[in-house]
């Protein structure tokens, strides 16, 4: 591994930078004065079936199952790379370069949970009606055949796993940024959480979902840069 290749796997493994309130405000006008990526015909299904089951409005429940889907690439890549490593741990130099793949996987994974762990807790606290059928038993069908579709376009062609999740990354970055811009009292809403020293402690709602917009930023870059790289550099 090169030495740009290594600095950008540690700063993977460190996950996305946490910005100041100037920056986050910088970060979500970037991405509403930005056009979003031209969605592949996958991605859009996806989207569309969100938007019939769960309505267009953007409201913590959507946002929560788009957090249990949002994890199931990273899970796909992970399990693909350990299968790799079972046939070729003899080259160890290969596996060494496969593990450290499933540790990018597994770091990007982790922040995407604490998305879910905060925006759930946020429902609890509000007690907002979280029906079974719908916020659970879906949830878990899209996910599960979101990480079907994942898993094979990796293993048919990596690019096209890595397009999907850029996709689907762009796409949670600019509805978290809308959110943001739909709710201004949230500005002056203080961010409480049992996970703040694990996530980030920020000033207000308001910078919390402007950082998770821009985590779901920092992910698409880094989809989109391994596109030029072959699948185990």
């Amino acid at each position: 591994m090169s030495d740009p290749q290594r600095l950008q796997h540690l700063a993977i493994l460190a996950g996305p930078p946490k910005l100041s309130h100037d920056e986050l405000l910088a970060a979500q006008k970037e991405t509403l004065d930005r056009p979003r990526r031209p969605y592949g015909r996958a991605a859009s299904l996806l989207f569309n079936a969100l938007d019939t089951v769960y309505g267009r409005e953007r409201t913590l429940g959507k946002f929560k199952v788009l957090e249990l889907v949002a994890r199931v690439p990273y899970q796909s890549w992970e399990q693909v790379a350990y299968v790799a490593i079972t046939h070729i741990h003899e080259k160890t130099g290969m596996a060494r370069r496969i593990y450290e793949r499933v540790a990018e996987s597994r770091a990007q994974q982790d922040n995407e949970q604490w998305h879910l762990l905060i925006i759930q807790e946020m429902i609890d606290n509000a007690r907002l009606e979280d029906g079974r059928i719908k916020f659970f038993w879906i949830p878990q069908m899209l996910a599960w055949g979101y990480y079907q579709l994942s898993w094979f376009l990796f293993v048919l062609r990596p690019d096209w796993s890595y397009l999907l999740n850029a996709d689907f990354e762009d796409h949670a970055e600019h509805e978290y940024m809308e959110l943001v811009a739909e709710h201004p009292e949230w500005e002056h809403t203080p961010f409480i959480s049992e996970f703040a020293d694990d996530y980030g402690h920020f000033d207000s709602r308001a910078d919390l979902f402007r950082q998770i917009g821009h985590d779901e930023r920092v992910h698409k870059i880094e989809s989109l840069n391994r596109l030029k790289r072959p699948r185990f550099p």
